[in-house]
């Protein structure tokens, strides 16, 4: 069982279901867990072949009506979702400077629905075994709106690679004298309108908070997303009327060039070309 289906069953037995009437609102407690997940994910230090070190210490920002609905819970939802970031630890073996902590904080400037987290390295004044270096993220990182899957750490290499500045290898040398690799462009286009895919991960649906909106009575608010990569996919979210590529009705496929993707009655067109 995912780590996230069982901090799901977990929060239903709390406070004999208090928590699943205050979830109602725009944000879902499994929606602060997986920005937590890709917040270790994206955040990894490797130090050495049997040690990848993760934040330890999380603040999750919320509206104000988010927050004033949540807080008389902060506690136990912070200890729920610290448990949930030590399991996907223990699972992508990853290892902390010190304790987990994860705060809720109101912000002014988010609407409801809206969440921001921010992560650092806390090193415990107890470590039996510091590592010989401190982390480079001392400081909160930031990561903000809704919620994408997480991205895997590349593995360690065998040798230090020249003039890396992580993981331990010490100083930085020389910049290797080396063709830059071809860089692939991602594209999806939606009658006659081109959307750029900028970053790894890409939301489609009708919720005006989906990274490209589609005005369709048959779409679901949080649909589908293209991950880019190689090679690409699309995988449906849960969505109520499910995915069609390339005519086939699916959950989740590869996409090559000119691959058409059909949700509700909307056809989108995905494209990607070298350089």
């Amino acid at each position: 069982m995912g780590v996230l289906k069982k901090f799901e069953q977990r929060l239903e037995g709390l406070v004999n279901g208090t928590f699943a009437k205050v979830f109602k609102s725009e944000v879902q407690p499994v929606e602060i867990a997986g920005a937590l997940q890709r917040e270790c994910d994206n955040n990894a230090t490797i130090w050495n072949r049997e040690r990848t070190v993760v934040p330890n210490d999380f603040i999750v920002e919320l509206s104000t009506p988010d927050h004033e609905r949540l807080s008389p819970y902060s506690g136990q939802l912070g200890d729920e979702l610290a448990g949930l970031v030590r399991d996907y630890a223990k699972q992508q073996r990853y290892t902390f400077m010190g304790p987990i902590k994860v705060h809720l904080e109101k912000a002014d400037d988010l609407d409801t629905g809206l969440y921001r987290v921010r992560s650092r390295t806390l090193a415990s004044s107890t470590s039996q075994q510091p590592p010989q270096q401190p982390p480079q993220h001392q400081g909160y990182r930031q990561q903000e709106g809704y919620g994408y899957p997480p991205r895997a750490v590349p593995p360690m290499p065998d040798t230090p690679p020249p003039g890396a500045a992580r993981g331990g290898y010490g100083a930085p040398g020389p910049a290797p004298s080396a063709v830059p690799p071809t860089r692939t462009r991602h594209w999806i286009e939606i009658n006659g309108t081109r959307h750029q895919i900028s970053r790894s991960t890409l939301v489609l649906g009708r919720s005006t908070d989906a990274d490209v909106r589609i005005d369709d009575p048959g779409v679901s608010r949080r649909h589908c997303e293209i991950r880019t990569g190689t090679p690409s996919t699309i995988q449906d979210l849960g969505s109520t009327n499910g995915i069609v590529v390339d005519g086939q009705h699916t959950t989740r496929a590869t996409l090559r060039d000119g691959s058409r993707i059909v949700v509700g009655s909307t056809t989108i067109v995905y494209r990607q070309a070298e350089g």
